[in-house]
């Protein structure tokens, strides 16, 4: 398989320390020879610029009320006790800020509590729900996370392609399998993976790892991740972050590169007063010592989008 410039590529990762795992994901156009500044303009930048946004904006959202909230002690009482959003107000506000790009949320894109050896854990949150598919649970001090972002550039509705699914995961099913292949493969998942996704490529016989298998999936000892896309083909990017949620707020374990938002041409941007205001709000508390060295600091996000749009101005001149 080749790499041709101006396609959309997903890359993820993930690994685990005694039974605590982090997943991290992000989402590149593969730049031409041709574009040395690795500028990114049209609807790519879209894409790009929808799903920056709209992960920010999760992150936010997950922070436990009141968390963070400054000022009177009765001002940070009366902030802790906000009831918690709900997950319907959290897919609405993100649909605001996709669609400021033209884009659409991915159908089920869905954040899981992590717990230990299980990344799929009690509680979850399920953003543009299908019928049938609910979250469960608000996020809460103490807690792991994985936070996915998926944005279509499309109407957001995904097929299962015909593509044969090699990324597995052994469930809590017991079943009494019959073929001895198919014993042998699932020894030694539990060996080498316990509950954690895996690859048939990772198994010391891939061959045979593709026949034993298929009795594991039929039986429900292992579950496989079917191959799914755009259901009209258009391009979709992903965004994963491993977080914890500590008293001091979000702190991200993995996470994609920060975007150059500089890099990315367009003359759209997000409006919506709500959700400028809530972009502006930290996901953490500052803490540490000063270091001595100047830190470049962050752009607020209102201010981020107002430079963007002024430099495409210039440029237009």
């Amino acid at each position: 398989m080749t790499l041709k410039a101006g396609e959309v590529v997903k890359i993820q990762l993930g690994a685990q320390i005694d039974g605590f795992g982090t997943i991290v994901c992000d989402t590149v156009v593969v730049p031409s020879k041709e574009n040395k500044e690795k500028e990114i303009s049209g609807r790519d930048a879209d894409l790009l610029l929808a799903t920056h946004y709209a992960n920010e904006l999760l992150l936010r959202l997950m922070v436990p009320r009141g968390l963070l909230a400054t000022g009177s002690e009765e001002e940070i009482k009366k902030a802790a006790s906000e009831k918690p959003i709900t997950q319907s107000k959290i897919t609405s506000l993100l649909e605001k800020v996709v669609k400021s790009y033209e884009c659409n949320l991915v159908e089920n894109t869905t954040s899981w509590l992590f717990d230990r050896n299980e990344i799929e854990g009690k509680k979850k949150i399920v953003l543009a729900p299908t019928e049938g598919q609910k979250g469960e649970g608000v996020p809460e001090v103490g807690e792991a996370w994985g936070v996915e972002m998926g944005v279509s550039l499309g109407t957001g509705k995904v097929k299962t392609l015909e593509n044969r699914p090699t990324l597995h995961r052994r469930t809590t099913t017991t079943y009494q399998l019959k073929r001895p292949s198919s014993r042998q493969i699932l020894s030694e998942i539990v060996k080498k993976f316990g509950t954690f996704p895996f690859s048939l490529r990772q198994l010391d016989d891939e061959r045979a790892a593709k026949v034993g298998v298929v009795e594991c999936v039929r039986g429900n000892v292992v579950r496989q991740y079917e191959v799914i896309a755009d259901k009209d083909g258009a391009p979709v990017s992903r965004l994963f972050t491993t977080i914890a949620i500590t008293k001091n707020g979000i702190m991200r374990l993995s996470a994609p590169p920060s975007l150059d938002t500089s890099k990315l041409k367009t003359d759209k941007k997000v409006t919506d007063e709500e959700i400028l205001k809530i972009l502006e709000q930290p996901v953490s508390k500052a803490t540490g010592t000063k270091s001595k060295s100047k830190k470049k600091k962050k752009k607020p996000a209102k201010k981020a989008m107002d430079e963007e749009e002024s430099e495409e101005s210039s440029e237009e001149d």
